[in-house]
């Protein structure tokens, strides 16, 4: 079976694995086509302010933020609990949908071991009170 595949290349360290259009070999996946689907997402809101930390124990998830107004050039800064975050992985995110494209930067501004946090400044010269959506996506890692 695949399983069992998988299992004896991992055990062998050295072994390939294909799969339709994923290769698997000692540190490396290659995917030549389709997507990497995260399939333990979470949806949540954001409480009572753009800094108001939510809870995310998942490894991708949907936060709509809350609509208070952001300033013109400000950052708000708000954290993401999560029990899948080691201080070791990388964070995608990004504004989603919602809210007027091309106003908001959105990047991950701190990694700890059970949460990261979020930056979103508003770029544009007037003050914006828009219920933004963003996307995350943890990317599990090792240091040596």
């Amino acid at each position: 079976t695949l399983l069992q595949q998988l299992k004896r290349a991992l055990d062998l360290g050295t072994a390939t694995l294909k799969a339709a259009s994923a290769t698997l070999t000692t540190g490396n996946l290659q995917l030549d086509a389709g997507t990497i689907d995260i399939a333990d997402g979470v949806t949540v809101t954001q409480g009572s302010s753009k800094t108001t930390g939510v809870t995310c124990n998942a490894h991708a998830g949907k936060i709509t933020m809350h609509n208070a107004s952001l300033g013109a050039g400000v950052e708000a800064v708000f954290e993401v609990t999560c029990d899948k975050i080691a201080a070791t992985d990388a964070v995608i995110v990004h504004h989603a949908s919602a809210g007027t494209a091309g106003s908001y930067m959105v990047h991950c501004v701190e990694v700890g071991a059970g949460s990261f946090k979020v930056g979103v400044g508003n770029v544009t010269g007037s003050p914006l009170g828009e219920a933004i959506v963003l996307h995350f996506a943890i990317i599990k890692m090792k240091h040596a």
